[in-house]
């Protein structure tokens, strides 16, 4: 399967953030970090993950007759293929996903007992900026430099895991001379 078939659809993704710094998750698990999906369709992509070779098996106990796999996810596969260039349709695909995955985190987080917007720092924003592509270039370096750093940090008890979705796109384009 393509990486960018595999990696486009909403349950895949979000199983792909849960297992996010260095998590080991059951299948058990990642079910429960999906209500809505039924175990069968979650137990069904995390094998198309597992046989992209998104995910591999860390580990495997015996359970009451049953094998219990730990899943581990492999960051450097969880990407679509860097040489890849999206056709407008690819991208309208993807960005539709990432936004239906990313609408279904904020709808469990808001039904989660004790969800507290405010005490958790929820935020979400958009600001209109006007940017040269220098300038642009300049920006995605500084986001990267703040992020990229922190990507490796794994669960504790001072943390909550946050889903952080920097998005950027031209609304219109440079200003000619006279507009």
């Amino acid at each position: 399967m393509d990486s960018l078939e595999l990696l486009a659809h909403p349950i895949r993704l979000r199983i792909i953030h849960a297992m996010g710094g260095g998590r080991l998750l059951t299948t058990t698990q990642l079910c429960t970090r999906i209500p809505e999906a039924s175990k069968a369709t979650v137990y069904r992509h995390i094998e198309l993950l597992a046989s992209g070779g998104v995910l591999e098996v860390a580990e495997e106990r015996r359970v009451r007759g049953a094998v219990e796999r730990h899943y581990r996810l492999r960051r450097d596969r969880a990407v679509i293929d860097p040489g890849r260039v999206l056709t407008a349709d690819e991208h309208r695909q993807a960005f539709a996903t990432a936004m239906t995955a990313l609408l279904a985190e904020f709808q469990v987080y808001l039904d989660r007992d004790g969800a507290d917007p405010v005490a958790d720092r929820v935020g979400y924003r958009q600001h209109a900026l006007w940017l040269s592509p220098a300038e642009l270039d300049g920006l995605i370096a500084d986001l990267r430099a703040a992020i990229a750093p922190r990507l490796s940090n794994g669960p504790s008890p001072e943390r909550s895991q946050y889903l952080l979705s920097p998005i950027h796109f031209p609304v219109e384009g440079p200003r000619q001379e006279g507009e």
